[in-house]
Parts: structure tokens; C-alpha cells; sequence
């Protein structure tokens, strides 16, 4: 085409398709002023799980060479349906440019490991601005035009004034070079490529069949998930308000959400009392993190308008959606496009401090630092996690491990630059930020020294997982000391028949139980790799041999596997 223009080609396949490709660009909260949103500019997505794959050998190589078998099969038979000429060596040829294309650009994104530092990330700049530093080529994008083009399917005008937060600023500085390697045509084919391979499961048989042999090597089956189990998925991640209604309506018993709140109270309390048995932290920075736990709001269960008959607010979150009952794949289409426009129009918009980020039927559990807000969907207040017909030490070795979880990710690596408010902002003395990361650096190393057999003996990266790690062991820790102190005054429970074990011992054994699991080697690799939970083996093991209180109950002998003589402890 002799008008093709990148810019425009972006734009519709950030705002109709909800695709952000070789850019991308996003509206969220400004994590300096959390009142307000802000359009952010950062480093991209790949087509493969992480840059790993496009670099290592071994079973990353595996799933490389799958991948491309996989982009010139769909290529063919989109030619074929399109009758495009039968022409197997082009098709090979392009789409060899296109890999080509994505590893450079893979090449050119940052590691997570080297991306821990959000004070480091956010650079505030005006698109003018923008436009000097990253002019990817001498006269050709123009970011106004490219954000111009996203922003005006929700009807917003931007000027060359108006303010972006640019993340990937390593990534856009290669970016240049990159693009001007490539013909229109070869960057095209990639656009396309990953708009199609993110539709493969909503299309026929015959494309996911071209998928097989990657799926294999990405996740060690080809079996397809059930299809009756994929439509319900892809409802519930879609309509989460609709069928968090119809979920909590059938299933969620209304004084669960009492108890929880109680067990939320509880722990808390018990974080703003270990603060004092910290000698790492001084004074003014403790007062400081009393203050912003006592701050963190909570949501629990689901939002009580989903219940309302007289609300009208659910049927408005559905009311510009056009479905069809005989469209299914038109039906997708709309979804992204309400999808990227819901958050695109976030932009002109406050920040509303009452909206769920997530929807109730899901078994998961949150915290937000831009919201300084924890919150707990009615998926996840159930057994084994919670039920009120079960022992208190399951509870709080449960969810109440979870909300001591949720609580320490105000004070994690990434929390920890967040005041009570939400704000970016440091509030540590540099006494307290120093120490801080020297207690981390104890568990970066423990866990960094764990490795995986099921990921072919890798080490786990201590510090993609470092958050999670300090995490996991701030929940058990408060929840423990929440739950002896609960002991205190309800006084014992009754034992558990058939069970010769104590009830600290029960509480240490649901802890382990919420996180059993299992693996495929091959999905094992790219969780390694993706994922910033430890596996769940270390998750459980790496918090027990750090905790003093678990070799007691358990009577492990100083100097064993679980009762280790040095042990890390940030909270």
C-alpha cells in the first residue's frame, strides 16, 4: 500500500483489537499521583511466553522451532482462504523475516530482572519531548499521530503538551534501529501474526490442529482444554461482573464476609506489632509503615451492587456491547474493542477508589500499591483456603496466610516505594532503605540457590521472585502470631479425629496444602522464567525453613534441611 502509515496501523491494533504491538502504550493510574490516570509508554509483549525463548537452547530451542512451523502453517492457510497463490518457499521466506523481526525486538527488551526498580522505570515526559528523544526514524513516526490515533476512538484529543510516563526507555532507544531493517510488508506480516495467534482458540478446529506440535512443546500436552470449560473461562474473564453475580448468588455465605473482615482486623494487627521486634528499621520509618497498614482498605467478597435488582450499574457496564447470538467470533471482536476502550477512556477520567479490580468468581487474591488496597474475591474465601465449618488453624494457616500475603506486598521490594496513599514517594529513612536491602539480599540468595529439576535443573531467579518471597513469609509469620494469639483467648479447639497432629502443626500443614500443585517439565521451563512466584515446592519450603516457630512444632533439629542455622527475615 502506498499509504501505509505504522502509526496508523498501531493505533487500530492497540484501540480495536486491545493488541499492543512493538509499543506499548496503556492508560493506568500514575503512580505519583494516584488520583489520576496517565498514558504510559513501555516495552512490549512477545509472541512467546519471554525473551528467553527466542535466545536459549534446549527446550527453549524446541519451542523456537515450533513456533515458526506454527506462523508459516497459519500463514498458508490464511493465503488459502483468501486464494492467495500456492507459493510454500515465500511463505517460508516472509515469515523467516517476521522471526527475524521479533527476535531483535526480543533482543531489545529488558529482563525482568533488570526492570525490579519501578523508582527507576518512570520517567515522566510530554509527548513533544517524547518525540525528540525516540524519533524512530528521521521523519516517519510520529507519536501525537500514533497517540492521536488510539485515543480518538474514545474521543479524546491529546496535544503535544500532554503528559506520558515512559517505561521502556532502554527499549525504544534500540527500537529505531530495528525498524528501519525492515520493509512495510515484513512489518505488517507481524502485526497480523500476533493478532492471529492470540485467535487461534476462538477459531475452528483446523487452526487450533495448526497449533499442535507448539502447544506441545510450550506446555508438554496437545491436549485442548475441554471446550464447555474454555467458553466458561472466557465468559467469566469477560463478563466477571455478570458472573460474579450469578456465583456469589448461588455459592458465598453472607457471614463470610464478616468473618473474613475479622480475620483481616486480626492480622493486621499482628504485621503493626512484629514491626517492633524489627531491629533492621528505625523508629520514624516504623511509624511510617504502622501508618500505611492501618490505611490499607479492603475488599472483600464482591461488590454489593452485582446483588442489587434496583442498581442499574451492572447493566451499564454491558450496555454499548453489540453480541450477536449466531457471531461468536464477531462477538470476540467486540469484547477487545470494549475492552481497550474501557481503560482508554480511564485517561480524562479521576481515579475511582471504590472500583473492584477483579471480578468475584475468581480464586485469587490482590494487592494493589497504587490503591494501597487489598482485596479478596469470593473464589478464593473456601475451603481449603477458608470455610467457617473448619478449624480455625486451617483458617488462618489459609486465607489467613494470604491476607498476611497481601498485607506484606505493601512492603515488599515494589510496595515498599508506595505511601499510604498510593503515591510513589520514599518514606524510609536511609537507615531503614538500607537495611531493607540487605535483609532482601539474605532471601535473593536463598532463594536464588534453590533449583528446579522439573526446569532441567535451573536456578529460580531470587530476584524476579523476591516480592513474592518476602510475601510468602510476612503471611505465614502473621498469620502464626495472629493465630496464637486468637488461641489466647478462645482458648483450644478440639482435635481433629483420625488426626494425631497439634493444631500449630494443622496450621503449618493447610499453609503447605493451599500451595500443592503439580508440573509438566516443559510448562515448568517457562514458568521459571515468567512466572514471579516461586515454584510452589519452594514457596512452602523457603518460608518454613526461615521460621523458627515451624521447627518447634515440628521438632526439626537445628542444622537439618528445615531448621537451617541462617534464616532471612525482612517483616
Amino acid at each position: 500500500e502506498p499509504n501505509w502509515s505504522m502509526e496508523e496501523k498501531l493505533s487500530i491494533m492497540n484501540s480495536r483489537f486491545n493488541k499492543r504491538v512493538l509499543i506499548d502504550m496503556f492508560v493506568w493510574n500514575d503512580d505519583r499521583d494516584s488520583s489520576r490516570h496517565i498514558i504510559y509508554i513501555d516495552q512490549p509483549s512477545l509472541g512467546m511466553p519471554s525473551r528467553d525463548y527466542y535466545f536459549n537452547g534446549g527446550n527453549y530451542q524446541r519451542v523456537r522451532e515450533a513456533y515458526l512451523q506454527f506462523m508459516i502453517t497459519i500463514a498458508k492457510m490464511i493465503r488459502e482462504d483468501k486464494n492467495v497463490s500456492k507459493d510454500d518457499s515465500f511463505v517460508q521466506e516472509e515469515m523467516a523475516k517476521v522471526m527475524e523481526l521479533e527476535t531483535e525486538i526480543a533482543n531489545a527488551t529488558t529482563p525482568a530482572e533488570e526492570r525490579h526498580d519501578v523508582t527507576l522505570l518512570y520517567n515522566k515526559m510530554t509527548l513533544k519531548e517524547l518525540q525528540e528523544k525516540f524519533a524512530l526514524n528521521v521523519s516517519e513516526f510520529n507519536w501525537t499521530f500514533f497517540i492521536q490515533g488510539v485515543m480518538s476512538s474514545v474521543s479524546v484529543q491529546v496535544d503535544p503538551e500532554e503528559e506520558v510516563v515512559v517505561y521502556g526507555i532502554p527499549y525504544l532507544q534500540e527500537l529505531k534501529a530495528i525498524i528501519s531493517k525492515y520493509s512495510a510488508s515484513t512489518i505488517q506480516n507481524y502485526l497480523i501474526w500476533r493478532l492471529v495467534i492470540d485467535r487461534v482458540s476462538s477459531l475452528s478446529r483446523r487452526f487450533k490442529d495448526a497449533r499442535a506440535s507448539y502447544r506441545k512443546a510450550l506446555y508438554g500436552t496437545t491436549l485442548e482444554e475441554a471446550r464447555w470449560r474454555e467458553c466458561v473461562s472466557y465468559v467469566n474473564n469477560n463478563m466477571e461482573n455478570a458472573v460474579g453475580a450469578m456465583y456469589v448468588r448461588e455459592t458465598f455465605a453472607g457471614e463470610s464476609k464478616r468473618m473474613v473482615r475479622d480475620l483481616i482486623e486480626k492480622i493486621r494487627e499482628a504485621f503493626v506489632e512484629t514491626l517492633d521486634e524489627l531491629q533492621w528499621m528505625d523508629e520514624a520509618s516504623k511509624e511510617k509503615a504502622r501508618e500505611k497498614a492501618m490505611a490499607i482498605k479492603e475488599q472483600i467478597g464482591y461488590p454489593d451492587y452485582i446483588l442489587e435488582d434496583q442498581n442499574e450499574k451492572l447493566d451499564q457496564e454491558y450496555a454499548n456491547l453489540n453480541f450477536s447470538e449466531h457471531s461468536y467470533f464477531e462477538n470476540i471482536l467486540e469484547n477487545l474493542r470494549a475492552g481497550a476502550q474501557k481503560s482508554l477512556r480511564k485517561l480524562r477520567e479521576r481515579v475511582d477508589q471504590d472500583i473492584w479490580i477483579i471480578g468475584a468468581a475468581v480464586v485469587n487474591a490482590f494487592y494493589s500499591p497504587n490503591r494501597n488496597q487489598i482485596v479478596f474475591p469470593a473464589g478464593i474465601l473456601q475451603p481449603p483456603f477458608f470455610s467457617k465449618h473448619q478449624p480455625q488453624a486451617l483458617n488462618f494457616g489459609g486465607i489467613g496466610m494470604v491476607i498476611g500475603h497481601e498485607i506484606t506486598h505493601g512492603f515488599d521490594d515494589n510496595g515498599r516505594n508506595f505511601d499510604k496513599d498510593g503515591n510513589m514517594f520514599d518514606w524510609w529513612s536511609n537507615f531503614s532503605a538500607m537495611h531493607f536491602k540487605e535483609q532482601s539480599h539474605c532471601m535473593v540468595y536463598q532463594y536464588g540457590n534453590y533449583t528446579w529439576e522439573l526446569a532441567g535443573g535451573q536456578n529460580i531467579s531470587g530476584i524476579s521472585t523476591l516480592g513474592e518471597n518476602i510475601a510468602d513469609n510476612g503471611g505465614v509469620r502473621q498469620a502464626y502470631k495472629a493465630y496464637l494469639k486468637w488461641l489466647e483467648r478462645e482458648g483450644k479447639e478440639p482435635k481433629l479425629p483420625g488426626l494425631d497432629l497439634s493444631h500449630k502443626q494443622l496450621f503449618f500443614l493447610n499453609f503447605a496444602q493451599v500451595w500443592c500443585g503439580s508440573y509438566r517439565p516443559e510448562y515448568a521451563s517457562q514458568s521459571i522464567k515468567t512466572d514471579v512466584h516461586s515454584p510452589l515446592k519452594y514457596r512452602v519450603m523457603g518460608s518454613l525453613q526461615n521460621f523458627e516457630a515451624f521447627s518447634e512444632v515440628f521438632h526439626c533439629k537445628k542444622g537439618t534441611t528445615m531448621h537451617p542455622a541462617g534464616k532471612c527475615r525482612v517483616w
